[in-house]
Formats: structure tokens, C-alpha cells, sequence
């Protein structure tokens, strides 16, 4: 599987040179265990705004952002409409495409998961519920609360910058101050789910479904298309898993399966050069003309009309 290393996207959010590359990232960081920088998203808006950054096929770094400007973020289960101030959190399992509005202002963090390892943060960060996979992701901001995460922000800018000898353990803390601030945030439903056997067996499928993914080459092809796919996977029958879904998520596992592969062809249709045909194959549908026919009905959009639109800018 194709990832992305830390350097490399510095090197995405930079202008592309060498220079601006070592400019990016942090003194000394190969000496830490993991990785961690920090931006302001003003310094790429300018030399990035008109030019599309290709996201990365499968990500290996999680993300903290603050978003100020108006945009949209789209998410494999929907999109949101991003209005007012904005705090984001971002995980390697779940695809997130971000798409501006006009001039945007804000920071964000990445870091690998080996920079939050337990035996030096004291947390797993898959196991927190502001990076599970069908936990909330964006929190819209009071007046108070997005200074208290722009002062944040600052600190962590102020603190790479510096030469104190135990900056990255200082850098940890504050990352861990803005999630537990998202996790606040979130819901109390959230933050202490209802284990049913309905709940589990949303989050197998769930998880079913999003192994299907990343399509990272035209070869690849989605293994499970049906509901009955999936129900015969998790050993229940298919109305019974519909049963389920319907009353967790208010879909049905139809309309989710659908939403999930439009999602990707989204993606493959604005990030790569496959041919409608190649995209049509690896998702799974018999011909082109069948792919066209969902694809519109889905979003009013012939695939290739689609294509020739705006690309996103996905830096962050």
C-alpha cells in the first residue's frame, strides 16, 4: 500500500524546492521518536490556492486543524458545511477531502502515531473517541474556545522553533490539550457509546466497508458490492443487517455501500488520471454506462463533467 511519508508532505505543503522544504521541517526531528510540525495555513494559501495538491492514496499522519475561512469538508458518511470557526481532527482511516471557499486563515498539526506512542503520551490514539471512525470529527468553535485553540496553536509555533532540549515533550502535551478540548467537545453519546449488539454490529460493517478501500491502482477491485455481500460476510441475514443499519444510522446498508464507492469515485475521478472506464472497473460496476447511470443519479453529475470541475486543494 502506498503511503505518505512526513517529509513528503512538507514538501506537498511547500512551493516544491529544497529550500523551502528544510524550512518546513523541524531541527533535529530525526532524532525523535515519531513525528510532529505545525503550520499556519495563511503561508500556503497564497502559492497554493490556485493550484491543486494531490492528496495521498493512504495517510500515516493525524491531524489537528483550526479553520477560519468558509468551506466544505467531505467525509466517506457525508459532507459538512463549515461556516464559522472550525476544529478538526483527522485520522489515516478515515478520507477526508477539504474544499475552500474563498481566503482561508488557520493552523493545523500533523504527526505520526509513533509521536502520541502510550509510553510516552500515556494514550492509544485509536482507542480515543475523538479518532474513531464513526465518531464526530468537526467542532464548531465559540468566540472563547477558538482563541483558547489559536493561543494553543501559537504556543506549539513559539516551541519548535525553539532550542529547549525537551520541546517535543512540551509539544505532546499541548497536542493532547486539543484533544481532550475536542473531546469535550463531542457528545456525551459519544464519549460513552451504548455497547448493544446493534451498536457492534454497525461497527463491523462499518469496518467491513471502509477495508474495501483506498482503490490504489486500476488492477484493484472492490471485493464486496451487496448488501447481501456484507451480510453474508458478518453471518446474518441480509434483512437483519438492513434492520440494524436502518435503525443505527438511519440508512440502509444500500445506500451506505453506495455512498461509500461515490465517495471514492469522487476521488478517482479528481485525483487521478484512470480513465472513467478503469474507475468504472475497479468499483466494481459491469460497464461504463452502468458507473455514468449511478454516478449521475447520485449526484446530478456525469462523471466526466464532474472531473473537469475545480479540483480540491487538500492540504489539510
Amino acid at each position: 500500500m502506498n503511503t505518505t511519508s512526513f517529509e513528503e508532505l512538507c514538501l506537498r505543503l511547500s512551493t516544491g524546492s529544497s529550500k523551502d522544504l528544510s524550512a518546513l521541517l523541524p531541527s533535529g526531528i530525526q532524532q525523535e521518536v515519531g513525528h510532529f510540525n505545525v503550520f499556519n495555513l495563511t503561508d500556503f494559501a497564497q502559492t497554493t490556492r490556485d493550484k491543486a495538491i494531490t492528496p495521498y492514496p493512504c495517510r500515516v499522519f493525524y491531524k489537528i486543524s483550526l479553520l477560519t475561512g468558509p468551506s466544505t469538508a467531505e467525509y466517506p458518511d457525508g459532507t459538512i458545511e463549515i461556516t464559522q470557526p472550525a476544529l478538526i481532527f483527522s485520522t489515516p482511516k478515515v478520507p477526508f477531502y477539504w474544499l475552500p471557499k474563498g481566503r482561508q486563515t488557520g493552523q493545523f498539526c500533523v504527526f505520526t502515531a509513533e509521536f502520541l506512542q502510550p509510553t510516552k503520551s500515556g494514550v492509544m490514539l485509536d482507542e480515543l473517541p475523538i479518532f474513531k471512525m464513526s465518531g464526530n470529527r468537526v467542532f464548531f468553535l465559540s468566540e472563547m474556545s477558538s482563541n483558547r485553540v489559536q493561543a494553543i496553536f501559537e504556543q506549539m509555533q513559539d516551541e519548535i522553533a525553539s532550542d529547549y532540549a525537551y520541546k517535543y515533550d512540551l509539544l505532546r502535551t499541548y497536542t493532547l490539550e486539543l484533544i481532550h478540548l475536542g473531546q469535550k467537545l463531542q457528545s456525551t453519546s459519544a464519549l460513552h457509546p451504548n455497547h448493544t449488539a446493534s451498536a457492534r454490529m454497525t461497527s463491523l460493517f462499518i469496518e467491513l466497508l471502509e477495508r474495501q478501500f483506498p482503490i490504489e491502482t486500476p488492477q484493484q477491485q472492490m471485493r464486496l458490492r451487496t448488501a447481501k455481500d456484507y451480510a453474508d460476510q458478518l453471518a446474518v441475514h441480509v434483512n437483519h443487517l438492513n434492520k440494524i443499519l436502518k435503525e443505527t444510522t438511519g440508512l440502509t446498508t444500500t445506500d451506505l455501500i453506495s455512498g461509500r464507492i461515490i465517495q471514492e469515485a469522487k476521488i478517482l475521478l479528481r485525483q487521478t488520471d484512470w480513465t472513467i472506464a478503469e474507475i468504472a472497473d475497479s468499483l466494481g460496476f459491469a460497464d461504463v454506462a452502468h458507473f455514468a447511470k449511478f454516478f449521475k443519479r447520485e449526484t446530478s453529475f456525469a462523471p466526466g463533467a464532474f472531473r473537469l470541475q475545480t479540483p480540491s486543494l487538500n492540504y489539510t
